[in-house]
């Protein structure tokens, strides 16, 4: 996979898609695989935001159908069997306790309801060739059973634990990177850290986009017969750039942070019900993974990020509702702000806000054709999204193109990940290695501190999987990044490395390394 820069000048497409998190990637590969001459780009990173810092679950939304959004829920569990059908190294079974505490038997039978609903909705999850990728539906455990299960929901008047299942992705950013590569393999032409500078507009049409190389002085257009704006949190803000005026539709902001601590259970998810809210305990990679907060935020979408007091409040409620944590602020290895790209419903309510997604023909709400958005939606959802946003631009296009295959084709994992044949049938797993353990990373390592004989793999980051920085090696590549600072060292050795390959001088190679860095810092209060 290489940034081909000429091509996306030089080329015409029939779909420009501009935007590199989940969503744009698939709807790249959809269009791709489909016959679309498709080229893909993002300002930053694949899959550096939004896409990387969320609770790193495939799942239906419980807690939805208590608004009764059972279509959303249904759609979201139809979609998480095919992502552990397409995805099985990525994407797992992962089980889960809802603890009660002096809840009584009205709050236990509205539970019960709710999980009994669940299960009838995920009427297909067996519908998986994995025996091992099947997940059974609820059930009560009582306060012993519950305990052999899970120690750690013990405290004041515990009552027992319904345990239920949803599916764990062990790096969201590597699964949205092989999707990208995946569509590069169709004949898309991808690159990242290409920044879309305004949209090309002529008689009431866009054509395109004119780009920067963030790299280089290089500018140039990249020309179109259909645009897509796929950027999350930025979207409302780059069409109202680009359009010269506020677009039709609008955007409601949340904040979650995410906290990675040691392992608090053992091989369970934890559900915690608390003040009309939630918080997961989430077993991963060895250690646990607290999420999330959900809050209205109203900063710049570059500026989010975690606060001091963002940890100390969330600790805080954890040990509050979670009797058993005990947490203090130096269990904490390693933090993360996400933004949440919600459709406004204008009750700026983020909690029980919708997730679901809006599709937009901005020459039927704005009057200027060729031009689509698509805004909200959820992880598990972005497949289901991109079939339904590459539909419309067939029909607009009047192109005579195969049919969506997406949730058939199995998705490869990258040749250090095992390697997988690709099954477009959707004949099972038998053409797949053997999926990694649960808390593995498919096609990622951990690094050793001195990273000694690892320059071949960070080498393999740059030249097959389009790595530009140190940062897309250290937080999205490796996964090295997501544990907590790897030290000095280990971030000097492996800028050395990228530095001798790609030509950095010694004051980009420090500003490599403190863009790294800033990771792992806390921000300063608004």
């Amino acid at each position: 996979m290489k940034r081909d820069l000429q091509r996306l000048s030089n080329e015409r497409f029939d779909l420009l898609v501009i935007g590199g998190g989940i969503t744009g990637a698939c709807v790249a590969r959809d269009a791709a695989l489909r016959g679309l001459s498709v080229a893909l780009i993002e300002k930053n990173d694949f899959a550096c935001a939004t896409s990387a810092h969320n609770s790193r679950l495939i799942h239906g939304g419980l807690r939805y159908l208590r608004n009764f959004e059972l279509g959303l829920v249904r759609e979201s569990l139809r979609e998480r069997r095919i992502w552990q059908r397409v995805a099985p190294q990525m994407v797992h079974p992962l089980p889960f306790l809802i603890p009660l505490y002096g809840a009584g038997w009205k709050a236990r039978a509205q539970l019960a309801a709710g999980l009994t609903l669940y299960d009838v909705l995920s009427f297909d999850r067996g519908w998986l060739p994995d025996p091992a990728q099947r997940l059974p539906g609820h059930r009560w455990l009582d306060k012993r059973r519950a305990l052999e299960r899970e120690p750690s929901v013990d405290g004041p008047g515990f009552d027992g634990a319904f345990e239920y299942y949803d599916a764990q992705m062990n790096s969201p950013e590597r699964l949205a990177l092989e999707i990208v590569q995946d569509a590069a393999a169709q004949g898309a032409i991808v690159a990242n850290h290409i920044a879309a500078d305004t949209l090309l507009v002529r008689n009431g049409r866009v054509e395109g986009a004119s780009v920067a190389d963030q790299f280089s002085d290089a500018r140039f257009d990249i020309r179109a017969d259909v645009t897509l704006v796929a950027t999350g949190p930025w979207s409302d803000l780059f069409l109202a750039k680009a359009l010269g005026h506020a677009a039709s539709h609008k955007l409601l902001r949340s904040k979650g942070i995410h906290l990675v601590v040691p392992a608090m259970t053992r091989d369970c998810a934890l559900t915690v019900a608390a003040n009309g809210g939630h918080f997961f305990v989430l077993p991963w990679r060895g250690r646990s993974l607290l999420g999330t907060t959900d809050t209205a935020y109203s900063g710049a979408p570059d500026k989010v990020g975690v606060t001091e007091r963002d940890i100390e409040d969330f600790l805080a409620f954890i040990n509050a509702h979670l009797p058993s944590a005990r947490l203090k602020r130096s269990d904490v290895q390693y933090f993360y702000a996400g933004l949440r790209p919600l459709v406004d419903d204008g009750s700026g309510d983020t909690y029980d806000a919708s997730r679901r997604s809006e599709l937009i023909d901005h020459g039927k709400d704005d009057g200027v054709a060729g031009l689509y958005s698509v805004i909200g939606g959820k992880w598990t959802t972005s497949r289901a999204l991109a079939e339904e946003t590459v539909d419309a631009i067939v029909a607009r296009l009047g192109k005579n193109v195969r049919k969506c295959i997406t949730s058939t084709a199995i998705i490869p994992p990258p040749l250090a990940g095992g390697g997988a044949e690709r099954s477009d049938a959707g004949e099972g797993l038998s053409n797949l290695s053997t999926p990694p353990p649960p808390n593995s990373h498919a096609g990622a390592f951990e690094f050793a501190p001195s990273l000694k004989g690892r320059g071949e793999d960070i080498l393999g980051f740059i030249r097959d999987e389009m790595a530009m920085t140190l940062e897309d090696v250290v937080m999205r590549r490796s996964g090295i990044g997501v544990l907590g600072d790897p030290g000095q060292q280990a971030l000097e050795d492996m800028a050395s490395t990228m530095a001798t390959e790609l030509g950095w001088d010694n004051a980009r190679k420090r500003a490599q390394i403190e863009a790294v860095q800033a990771n792992f810092r806390t921000k300063a209060a608004a």
